[in-house]
């Protein structure tokens, strides 16, 4: 009796100490939908980016990639951003896909331009820029630098 007394006592502490890391995860994490006003960006692509990606100004999360399409005229990726309502972007803002290093996904960069004039809902970043592909850019380096090092490929 004294044993399964134990066994119970055991597995109810690990539930709460479980319980206890998935509300400390929920919190830090910041997975909160955000509230606020749409805006558009269109991109040649969107390598990495979901439903839910971070938007992102000055390294702080201001709001979520809320939907994603292709314009079939332009063939486009056309992303909506719900950017916090206390955040008023200048028209002339520029968005671009960053990556969170070699291993980390990608977010949406928000670089706020100089205009007066901001942004209303529903409006469009004109001003874009894709991400960059760390592994194509990886491999032209060392093919570049493989090619120096042997002076060049010989011509016939």
């Amino acid at each position: 009796m004294g044993k399964n007394l134990v066994e119970t006592l055991m597995g109810a502490v690990v539930l709460v100490v479980a319980g206890m890391f998935l509300m400390f995860a929920y919190s830090t994490a910041d997975i909160r939908p955000v509230r606020g006003y749409s805006v558009t960006a269109k991109f040649k692509q969107i390598d990495g980016v979901r439903l839910g990606t971070d938007v992102k100004l000055s390294g702080i999360k201001i709001g979520t990639v809320s939907g994603q399409m292709l314009d079939p005229e332009t063939y486009q990726a056309v992303l909506t951003l719900t950017v916090d309502s206390a955040i008023k972007l200048p028209v002339d803002t520029v968005a671009q896909i960053s990556s969170e290093g070699l291993l980390g996904g990608n977010f949406v960069q928000l670089v706020p331009g100089a205009e007066d004039r901001m942004l209303k809902a529903g409006g469009e970043i004109k001003f874009t820029q894709p991400p960059i592909n760390l592994t194509q850019l990886l491999g032209k380096f060392i093919f570049n630098s493989a090619e120096s090092s042997q002076g060049g490929a010989p011509k016939n």
